[in-house]
């Protein structure tokens, strides 16, 4: 079984993602890891865009991205980028980087292979990312799409922030998060490739007031009524 989540930054895919496949005893794989990865990696060798885009399709093609430890820790070869690839630059660069076509060819190949071969060896995976119930496994029994406010989101990326820098003040503001998150909407959503969009047979989970618990139980609940249950 694959279960494909989709969703804006910052509705809560990662963690509820992870939880999900935890419960159900499937593989986690975090598709929009892998063009973090690309992204870290092109800024790293000093790419632009629209000036370096073939160089970075061509860095995508042969980059060697690897998911371990369930999903939650990302490589390029042997060296561990899971913290390198959280930063604000790097996700600002991963929107435009993900609406290249070559970039996103290389990667959508790659996210199907991983997730057959965790289906295979878990008996199921869940997939989040921005096109994965649309483009990488439109034939997924169970499509959700996961949702928040822009001001819901941009709460959390503060929050997030706060409890990383064990307290210290983040160096944006609330209207600046909200207004990077609402940005990086309109490019997702609008790109001419794979466009951030909810599949016509997705079910709508908002997550605004919800704990992770809460939407983990509902998205279960959907598997469950969906698939006949796991």
């Amino acid at each position: 079984m694959i279960i494909a989540i989709d969703g804006p930054a910052g509705a809560g895919k990662s963690t509820v993602a992870k939880a999900v496949a935890t419960q159900l005893g499937f593989a986690y794989v975090n598709t929009g890891a892998m063009y973090r990865a690309v992204a870290l990696c092109a800024l790293e060798a000093g790419f632009a865009l629209p000036e370096n885009e073939s160089e970075i399709v061509a860095l995508a093609r042969h980059l060697p991205i690897a998911l371990h430890d369930a999903g939650s820790r990302v490589f390029v070869s042997e060296r561990d980028i899971t913290d390198l690839i959280r930063t604000a630059q790097v996700g600002d660069f991963t929107s435009r980087v993900s609406a290249l076509p070559g970039v996103r060819e290389v990667i959508v190949a790659q996210q199907r292979r991983i997730g057959r071969e965790s289906e295979a060896e878990c008996g199921g995976a869940v997939l989040e990312g921005r096109d994965i119930q649309t483009v990488v496994f439109p034939d997924a029994p169970v499509k959700i799409y996961l949702d928040a406010s822009p001001a819901e989101r941009a709460r959390r990326r503060l929050s997030e922030w706060t409890l990383k820098s064990g307290g210290a003040a983040a160096p944006f503001s609330l209207e600046e998060a909200e207004r990077d998150i609402t940005g990086r909407d309109e490019r997702d959503s609008t790109r001419e490739t794979s466009p951030l969009c909810a599949a016509d047979d997705a079910e709508h989970v908002i997550t605004d007031g919800l704990t992770p618990d809460e939407v983990v139980a509902r998205i279960v609940a959907i598997v469950e009524r969906r698939a006949g249950g796991v």
